[in-house]
């Protein structure tokens, strides 16, 4: 196993597309893959906004087991990019507050949808991934192994997307969507993208401090 630190953790939040593959009621068994957005929730596990009437949550609802595939191949070179592929448990979720501010500061054009009031939030329980980020860089992780640290918790983690937007107003063009201990995910003229930390970071001080670094370098 050869992979570099914290890289399937990175991909998830760099993704905003994911191909689901849930067990087929008919014909019985088979794969049955679509793709769909999905935002990572506070433990980076892919989130995803289902209608009740989809093929695939029917699937999910007679069998929670699923496999899902994240790429980031930006210059269309899948093979020499980077892949992650999760397996484990589908879960439906409430959606509170929490759950639906999370996912449309990533996804608001869903916001249309729940409107509609047929569409559910589901969480992946992650129990076995593989990474694949080219040629020799790949192997296994077990899902416990993504993310040993705590996660923000939601007042923790809006506490600093607001200190993000008052000390930003010099890059207006520039949205936090979510912080974790390993970086932020931003969107600048409308493209997604990864700010990495130099370490995982523990405490709020610290990440307030990575913030104004995360500033700073998107300031032109």
């Amino acid at each position: 196993m050869n992979i570099p630190a914290h890289a399937p953790l990175h991909l998830l939040h760099t993704a905003a597309v994911g191909t689901l593959a849930t067990h087929a009621r008919q014909p019985q068994g088979f794969p049955y893959p679509t793709v769909l957005p999905f935002a990572p929730d506070s433990r980076h596990r892919p989130t995803i906004l289902v209608s009740r009437l989809a093929e695939h949550t029917h699937n999910l609802l007679a069998d929670p087991r699923a496999g899902f595939l994240a790429v980031d191949a930006p210059n269309g070179d899948v093979l020499s990019s980077q892949r992650v592929t999760l397996l484990g448990i589908f879960e439906p979720v409430d959606p509170t507050p929490e759950v639906v501010d999370r996912y449309l500061r990533y996804h608001p054009d869903a916001e249309r949808y729940l409107v509609l009031g047929d569409f559910t939030f589901w969480a992946m329980k992650i129990e076995r991934l593989r990474y694949i980020g080219g040629f020799g860089s790949m192997g296994w992780l077990d899902g416990a192994d993504l993310d040993p640290l705590a996660p923000l918790d939601f007042d923790e983690e809006r506490a600093l997307i607001e200190y993000f937007a008052q000390h930003s107003a010099a890059t207006a063009k520039l949205q936090l969507l979510g912080v974790d201990r390993y970086g932020v995910d931003l969107k600048r003229d409308g493209e997604r993208t990864r700010f990495i930390f130099d370490d995982a970071i523990g405490d709020t001080e610290a990440l307030h401090a990575a913030l104004e670094v995360c500033i700073q370098r998107h300031a032109n």
